[in-house]
């Protein structure tokens, strides 16, 4: 099978690249590289695929529609894709707003429009956020809950890109998943994730910041989860568009998650506590009940699993 992944040399891009090089399947994957963060880290992930039989990767920003259109034309073989490629971070939102404008809504429909005019596409699963809950205070959040009042711009484009694979859906007949994914860590992660920030301070001696004071919970979920869930959901096409949560289905204490990490790495933390950060949620736990249902998706790895086996990755890459 032929096998789209755009946003090959992100975090969640190439373990799923790998995932599906594993099991035989042909993977052309897209990315354009973002200055976001160190180009180095994507293009070393983009090394470990490099050899693999079945791979291969072009420079391609999704923004540019022209280009994307006629690289569908170009692979109509194509049966599947995987779309996580986007702007992340809610911070960078605040300051940056046109990068989350190109990434999330016009690279997003292009990457509709694709899937649209490919011939033998049977299903096109596409990263969605947890951010999309916004301030809601019911938990855990549930893919029943109202998602219409985001507090921040990233969490906007996410749920108009969700909203546009509706419409793709009921005009064009396009199957679509949608995935909610709860704050993923774990090897050759982002560098503006919490377990990377809090991991690089402490072996460098330098404080991390808390906000909300310390009161934050985060439904932390490891990337070899999520890898499964994104498989399970492209193995499963819905009968038009739906959309799933995938976490861990457990909400952890920031500071907890914070003593795993000083564990991992044998060192204490210097803490500093901030105030709430715009754009930011006090609390995410996810309702998975529909992933198990439909998808089979169970996550197996807690915290005290999946933490040391970031710190152990980090140390390595980094020679710390």
């Amino acid at each position: 099978m032929t096998i789209l992944v755009t946003g090959a040399a992100g975090f969640i891009g190439s373990h799923v690249a790998q995932a599906l090089l594993d099991r035989g399947e042909r993977v052309l994957g897209l990315d354009n590289l973002s200055p976001y963060y160190d180009p180095a880290l994507k293009q070393a992930r983009l090394a470990r695929l490099a050899g693999a039989p079945g791979f291969s990767f072009r420079t391609l920003d999704l923004s540019r529609r022209d280009e994307v259109a006629a690289f569908g034309r170009e692979h109509p073989e194509i049966e599947r894709i995987v779309h996580l490629a986007a702007q992340a971070g809610v911070r960078h939102s605040l300051d940056h707003p046109f990068d989350y404008v190109d990434a999330n809504l016009t690279g997003h429909l292009a990457v509709l429009e694709l899937g649209r005019h490919l011939p033998r596409l049977g299903n096109l699963v596409y990263a969605s956020s947890s951010s999309v809950y916004g301030a809601n205070s019911r938990l855990p959040f549930s893919t029943s809950d109202r998602t219409d009042d985001p507090v921040s711009l990233y969490a906007a484009t996410k749920k108009a890109g969700e909203m546009m694979a509706t419409s793709y859906a009921r005009l064009y007949g396009l199957k679509a998943i949608g995935l909610r994914f709860f704050t993923v860590y774990g090897p050759w992660g982002r560098p503006d994730m919490s377990a990377f920030l809090f991991t690089r301070a402490i072996l460098e001696g330098q404080p991390i910041q808390v906000f909300n004071n310390g009161d934050m919970r985060r439904d932390f979920t490891y990337i070899d989860d999520i890898v499964r869930g994104v498989l399970a959901a492209l193995d499963r096409p819905a009968a038009g568009h739906r959309v799933y949560n995938l976490g861990n289905n457990r909400t952890e204490p920031l500071l907890r998650f914070i003593e795993v990490i000083e564990k991992a790495v044998g060192r204490k933390a210097i803490v500093e506590l901030k105030p709430m950060q715009p754009g930011d949620v006090k609390e995410t736990f996810a309702d998975i009940e529909d992933a198990t249902r439909d998808l089979g998706f169970r996550p197996t790895t807690p915290i005290d699993v999946g933490v040391p086996r970031f710190v152990e990755w980090y140390r390595g890459f980094y020679k710390t």
